[in-house]
């Protein structure tokens, strides 16, 4: 595995790389707090059968927080900086690993370029409002809207490496046998101001994702990609609703539940390469 730095638009994206770029391409999106570092463990496992790209959004993991006048901390901008990222790296088909905030910015890519969509893995992230939470979607509510300092600074407690322990730990079968080192890793950026708080005023704005839902449904109904499924079944934030949601829009699709929770491939990263691995090469 390969870790570079690339200049997408004067901000620098950092990034994990592993495989041949002759083969097929997939590529990883990480959820929120975290990073590619997410990843760590899948990318060697999928790497004799893919090229393998996993980047850091702007100012998450290692890299760069943009000032707000080299870009605004939204979805739409953020996904234009990933579609330009993957661009560069690879010119032919992708597969797009779409994971939490990742499914967000994967949809906003794969509706702009459905000839480039060679297929679909969908890991706890849903296109329905049942497949939250009720608790948290009420938070989204509560800190969405026009910014006050008072949403902002309840928004940066998600920011945490008290945060981020729980949402690795909390469902996972084997909590107390995690590494450390996952949620250790996410501190990193939370410790550099401008990074934490340009990814709390972009989670503060995850609920302006919901008018898109429709339009990215429809899109799926339409195309039918090739889909992989694989839910950590005790997610806090989740919902198992959100992944047979997705298998009714996506019939063909395979769904896998494991007894995990947000962050399921902590535990399950043997089992769900070998699920990517039997639904896109053999």
């Amino acid at each position: 595995m390969g870790f570079q730095t690339a200049d997408v638009g004067g901000l620098r994206i950092f990034y994990r790389e592993a495989g041949d770029p002759s083969k097929p391409t997939i590529v990883l999106l990480h959820g929120f707090p975290s990073s590619s570092h997410q990843y760590n463990d899948l990318i060697p496992l999928l790497a004799n059968r893919f090229h393998v790209l996993a980047p850091d959004y702007p100012g998450m993991g290692y890299s760069d927080a943009p000032s707000p006048t080299a870009l605004q901390p939204t979805f739409d901008d953020v996904s234009r900086v990933i579609d330009a990222f993957i661009a560069q790296r690879t010119s032919g088909p992708f597969i797009l690993y779409m994971h939490d905030i990742g499914g967000q910015i994967g949809m906003r890519i794969a509706t702009a370029h459905p000839e480039r969509i060679a297929g679909l893995v969908v890991q706890n992230f849903t296109l329905t409002e049942e497949g939250w939470n009720p608790e948290r979607l009420k938070v989204y509510e509560r800190i969405g809207g026009p910014e006050t300092p008072e949403k902002l600074a309840e928004t940066e407690q998600f920011a945490t490496v008290q945060r981020a322990e729980y949402l690795h730990k909390t469902g996972a079968r084997q909590p107390d046998a995690l590494n450390p080192d996952i949620w250790a890793i996410d501190a990193y950026a939370f410790a550099i101001p401008a990074s934490r708080t340009f990814m709390s005023r972009l989670f503060r704005t995850v609920s302006t994702n919901i008018p898109h839902f429709a339009e990215w449904i429809a899109d799926l109904k339409e195309r039918q990609p090739k889909t992989l499924i694989v839910w950590g079944r005790n997610d806090p934030l989740l919902l198992p609703a959100a992944a047979e949601f997705m298998k009714q829009v996506l019939p063909a699709a395979d769904l896998r539940y494991f007894d995990g929770g947000h962050y399921v491939l902590d535990e399950y990263s043997n089992e769900i390469a070998d699920a990517i691995i039997e639904k896109f090469t053999r």
